[in-house]
């Protein structure tokens, strides 16, 4: 039976979790699914972030994925509690649902010197104050400071990233994050699509701060769950295939923009949020 690993995320940022997780998980198969045509979730309400997670993690469902990654900071912020606490429940319990939020907080800590770090993300996901909770959950001691970076998500989807124009905004959101504390040693990429800008990030932040993004973290943190879930790993089927789905009716251009993601040829399909909705 084909049951498949589910990477979802509101566009190509995921892209980057998705590597890393088959860098060290090889022998399964997976599925993504980028919702690009209603990217990006950062702007969006609750409701409304809520509903399209929950949309697309059914869909993902019905390929026949028992275990779906959530690999949107957004969608971890806003949605995932809602959906593994209570619409779960009335599909199928036994399935899971695991985010990229709490696995970054269990271990973001053990990057810091001064025990100050900067934290950027959506404006979605930092107003949802996730981040401060989590940190302060696992490492107490640590003060945590937060940038919202509205512009460079739709940057990087429309393929900008780039371009010198960039660089104005690339430098604008660290000055502002820089400024709430010269101590701030670390610098955490809560969006799955800054990797693809981390160059540029870290050319425009002192040489002593660290950058650190998700993609290896979440895929650590995978490969220990299954390890501590034996009854989930003996479900998952392992072919190594994989398999691409997008919400944009443009697959040419999702190929093109995700290969650059995923440092290797993508072959898109096109699925409609209309037939999302139906799930």
């Amino acid at each position: 039976m084909h049951q498949p690993i589910g990477i979802f995320d509101s566009g190509f940022g995921g892209l980057t979790v998705f590597k890393s997780i088959i860098e060290q998980l090889p022998e399964y198969d997976y599925i993504y699914m980028g919702d690009n045509a209603r990217a990006p979730y950062g702007n969006r309400s609750f409701n409304t972030i809520h509903q399209y997670t929950w949309e697309c993690v059914q869909w993902m469902f019905e390929q026949g994925c028992p275990l779906i990654i959530v690999a949107c900071n957004t969608a971890s912020a806003k949605a995932l509690r809602t959906i593994q606490q209570q619409d779960l429940k009335t599909v199928d319990p036994s399935k899971r649902i695991l985010g990229v939020i709490r696995p970054t907080a269990e271990v973001i800590g053990d990057y810091t010197i001064s025990k100050e770090i900067g934290v950027l993300g959506t404006k979605g996901t930092v107003q949802s104050g996730s981040y401060l909770l989590e940190i302060q959950h696992f490492f107490p001691d640590i003060k945590v400071h937060q940038q919202a970076c509205p512009l460079w998500v739709p940057l990087i989807e429309n393929g900008e990233y780039d371009q010198p124009g960039a660089d104005y905004f690339v430098k604008l959101y660290l000055d502002q994050i820089m400024t709430q504390s010269p101590q701030i040693d670390t610098i955490l990429l809560a969006c799955t699509h800054y990797p693809l800008i981390q160059q540029k990030i870290e050319a425009n932040l002192p040489a002593h701060v660290k950058v650190v993004a998700q993609g290896d973290i979440v895929a650590k943190s995978l490969v220990d769950y299954l390890q501590r879930h034996p009854e989930m790993k003996t479900q998952l089927s392992r072919n190594q295939t994989k398999a691409f789905f997008t919400t944009t009716d443009d697959t040419a251009d999702f190929d093109h923009h995700a290969s650059v993601f995923f440092s290797a040829p993508v072959k898109s399909t096109f699925i409609s949020a209309n037939d999302l909705v139906k799930c």
